[in-house]
């Protein structure tokens, strides 16, 4: 048994050995796109063990972080919130360009365990509950920002942070900058910017720069003429007293 694992780690270091000039190639083409690099050093090595760090050296991030998401299940179903969004937190170093893995951290941190620590009878004090609730939506938060800074040629990330502000946190300022940077991305859906809209007009003192960022989608045409936009356009005509002549036509 001693003889096999010692094989074992031999095997991985030859391997981790021979792909190195790989790595570095890569990583060098990793920084001249401005993209981060994760570093494999003593705090990821602790949080994964020996073999399991030098798995990583010998480029077995992917697979590895595929098995420690499958741990990462288990913990959300045994609500082990902890243990779990510290193995996000490994999962993401392993693997900081899958979108995927920053997205789902987040939303198990931010709707499912921020849900649990509201709803724990074993904590009586409503005020404790809401604090450690308002933890979980930060945590949230810090992942999809870490996410952005490894994927900052991506909107995804920056729509799921705005989703996040908006729904959680109730931060529309914030919120509306983050969708406004996902809109800025060719290939981002075209209700970003609505979205961007929608909480601008909740602002207090940017009513009237939310209207007119409203109207101009609207005068779009018809695929930007949903019916929230346009209730919402309503409201705010008669709110800012926008003389008839000026207001938008009925759908």
């Amino acid at each position: 048994m001693i003889v096999r694992r010692l094989l074992s780690v031999v095997l991985l270091a030859a391997f981790g050995a021979a792909i190195l000039p790989f790595q570095v190639r890569l990583a060098a083409q990793a920084k001249a796109a401005h993209l981060r690099s994760t570093a494999l050093d003593l705090d990821l090595r602790e949080r994964i063990g020996q073999m399991g760090f030098l798995a990583a050296l010998s480029g077995f991030r992917s697979p590895l972080a595929a098995f420690l998401w499958i741990e990462a299940h288990t913990a959300w179903e045994n609500t082990e919130w902890g243990r779990m969004a510290g193995i996000f937190n490994t999962v993401t170093t392993l693997q900081p360009r899958s979108l995927l893995y920053w997205d789902m951290a987040a939303w198990h941190m931010a709707w499912n365990a921020s849900v649990a620590a509201m709803q724990d009878e074993k904590q009586p004090s409503e005020a404790l509950r809401i604090r450690a609730q308002r933890q979980y939506f930060n945590l949230g938060r810090d992942f999809l920002e870490r996410g952005i800074k490894n994927n900052p040629d991506r909107y995804q990330l920056y729509l799921q942070l705005g989703v996040l502000l908006r729904d959680k946190l109730e931060d529309h300022s914030a919120a509306t900058d983050a969708f406004l940077r996902a809109a800025e991305f060719p290939d981002a859906p075209p209700y970003c910017r609505r979205f961007a809209g929608y909480e601008m007009a909740k602002i207090p003192g940017r009513e009237r720069e939310a209207y007119e960022f409203l109207k101009a989608l609207y005068l779009q045409g018809e695929k930007q003429r949903l019916p929230t936009l346009v209730n919402l356009l309503r409201q705010m005509e008669k709110k800012l007293d926008i003389p008839a002549s000026e207001r938008v036509d009925n759908p």
